[in-house]
């Protein structure tokens, strides 16, 4: 319920039935009425009795209010003021972090934690999120440098940096661009380069089986539908329609929804699962929870074959991700047209689907050699005639 005053004009009171004051009263909420230049009418919230705002002080700013609007100077409501002095340490050791430690990967989270506290909080910590400026990102690209940080790390900063300020937007306590587009990040080509042969992954998946029949399954999905890690242990059993042979993947990395097409061998593994209820995760772990890191079971079995030994770059290590790339390098293989390939990846761009390009060669190789006949027929001295289209 809403009341108004007498003494206070254009200030009104709302008086909430469940939220209390520290002696058990109705707590009030204060808001002040005023006009803007061409007679639109604003209410802006001013805060609660709680929090020590009474209806002098509501009238007090609703006076600055008018004023500013006469000298036609910027009116800066009270709560977005407020947005605008969070601490940046506040955020991210409040908010962010534990949202991160929740939602992300364990890995991930650690990678995030460790860099805010070791590189970004010495130059961020003490500042409001309006005053974190591109000159600060430049400083902290600049100390991870000249400690001899590789350009991956200051990536990861500049990226953890991004991201926050992406929630904070997203969370309503942040309003304006994002630092981080001003500045330049140095960016390198960690592309996963290597795939396996079907051998080498026959071989992978055998011996994954032998030590979990979970982890062979979500190595499987990986390998035979292209599916992130993420979007493998965030599948429910509503976004499973075995009748169909369709894997529904919702909110991806991409935040997009897509579809995923079942194998002989994907279908068997679903069908001989029993299902749980619509929204109950399809792999769990041994708490029965949501899973939220990779079982050891897979990097012990491909330490035994010895698919990385003797490998340095890590663009060419078999890891969990290898057997997405795997499953785009053989569509690539057997002549699928790159944007299908894009589809089926769930890649935002096709440019990131072009990396596989090079696997589709045959047709430009066998044109090469039409080329290098007619080249050595005529350097013989023979005449020949062109085809005409």
């Amino acid at each position: 319920m809403r009341e108004g005053f007498k003494k206070f004009p254009g200030v009104r009171v709302y008086i909430s039935a469940s939220r209390k004051t520290p002696d058990g009263k109705p707590d009030r909420c204060f808001y002040i009425r005023y006009k803007l230049p061409g007679g639109k009418l604003v209410e802006e919230k001013i805060g609660w009795a709680s929090e020590g705002v009474t209806a002098i002080y509501a009238a007090q700013i609703r006076a600055e209010r008018i004023r500013s609007v006469r000298l036609d100077e910027e009116v800066v409501p009270i709560q977005k003021r407020l947005k605008q002095q969070w601490k940046f340490s506040n955020f991210m050791e409040e908010h962010y972090l534990p949202w991160a430690r929740e939602e992300k990967a364990l890995k991930t989270y650690k990678r995030e934690e460790q860099v805010y506290r070791i590189w970004i909080k010495p130059v961020l910590g003490g500042k409001t999120l309006k005053e974190v400026s591109p000159f600060d990102l430049e400083k902290i690209k600049k100390a991870m440098k000249d400690a001899g940080r590789s350009e991956r790390s200051i990536e990861i900063a500049l990226a953890t940096i991004r991201r926050a300020f992406n929630k904070a937007k997203d969370w309503g306590v942040f309003e304006g661009e994002n630092p981080v587009s001003k500045v330049k990040i140095p960016r390198k080509d960690n592309r996963r380069l290597r795939f396996l042969t079907p051998e080498e992954a026959k071989a992978l998946l055998e011996e994954v089986r032998s030590r979990s029949k979970q982890t062979y399954e979500i190595c499987l999905l990986a390998l035979h539908c292209g599916l992130r890690f993420g979007e493998i242990t965030n599948l429910a059993w509503q976004d499973i329609d075995l009748a169909k042979r369709i894997i529904y993947i919702r909110d991806s990395k991409n935040n997009t929804t897509r579809t995923a097409y079942m194998t002989d061998e994907v279908a068997r593994i679903f069908a001989g699962k029993r299902p749980g209820a619509p929204e109950d995760y399809v792999f769990l772990d041994r708490k029965h929870g949501k899973i939220k890191w990779l079982s050891q079971v897979f990097s012990r079995a491909v330490k035994k074959l010895g698919l990385n030994d003797g490998v340095t770059d890590p663009r060419m290590r078999v890891c969990f991700h290898t057997l997405r790339h795997t499953f785009g390098s053989w569509l690539v293989m057997q002549g699928v047209p790159i944007y299908t390939v894009k589809e089926l990846m769930g890649h935002k761009t096709l440019t990131m689907t072009e990396r596989y390009a090079h696997l589709a060669a045959e047709p430009q190789k066998a044109a090469i050699k039409e080329l290098e006949q007619l080249v050595n027929t005529v350097s013989k001295g023979n005449v020949v005639s062109l085809k005409q289209d």
